[in-house]
């Protein structure tokens, strides 16, 4: 698991599970029923009890209301997330997949519910990480060589108290570090990172940062009032 500082509660406490799976002879009519009553982005699909993916409200109004699920499965979007996934890469793929909830597997694959995008902005708007004014900082060294105890050192040889911290990217050995801190001169703090070896890829306040976060999707900017 990627390091993180936890939210105030664990995120699997958040799992809906009122909504099962539609079958694939399910007819395409009755999703669009479904549709109609609620205002989910998408519903999950199984073929004989084993998860398949999503269909969006946007797909399934556009097929003929006599159709099955099984003559439209190219449509089917595969995304999830699993039940220990982090908070950060649950926010992510909600934003690459331009959703509103999210499927919950479990290691072996079983379906255990969904995540809804407003009951996580909510619980992580209150965290520090977003609700206390700071500074973000990236940066990146070699997996093997980078240490939170060392992150946390730096820090506080610079009198700056942290707020939050995960490993944002791992890629070909190298990892990215995202870093909030209480607001303070950076230029320090950039300087006695990169005596330990760690690479500077952006750094700058949080508001900037925010703004990104918040561009980053249309449905976020709906969601994220930050």
């Amino acid at each position: 698991m990627h390091g993180v500082i936890q939210p105030i509660m664990p995120l699997n406490q958040f799992i809906i599970n009122d909504i099962k799976p539609f079958e694939v002879k399910t007819k395409v009519a009755e999703l669009q029923e479904v549709f109609n009553q609620l205002t989910y982005s998408h519903v999950p699909i199984q073929k004989e009890g084993v998860y398949m993916g999503c269909l969006s409200v946007t797909d399934v109004y556009c097929f003929e209301a006599n159709q099955k699920v099984n003559d439209v499965l190219y449509a089917v979007e595969g995304f999830f997330v699993r039940k220990q996934t982090i908070w950060l890469d649950v926010l992510d793929r909600f934003a690459g997949n331009d959703a509103n909830i999210m499927p919950v597997l479990d290691e072996k694959n079983n379906y255990l519910g969904y995540y809804q995008l407003v009951d996580i902005i909510s619980l992580f708007n209150k965290t520090p990480f977003f609700a206390e004014p700071g500074g973000i900082i990236i940066i990146e060294k070699a997996y093997k060589d980078y240490s939170f105890s060392e992150i946390c050192q730096i820090l506080e040889s610079n009198n700056v108290k942290l707020l939050g911290v995960f490993v944002s990217r791992l890629k070909k050995g190298m990892a990215q570090i995202t870093i909030k801190i209480e607001n303070a001169g950076l230029s320090a703090v950039f300087e006695t990172f990169r005596r330990y070896g760690y690479s500077i890829i952006s750094g700058h306040e949080d508001d900037t940062f925010l703004k990104t976060l918040k561009e980053r999707s249309s449905y976020l900017d709906r969601y994220l009032n930050l």
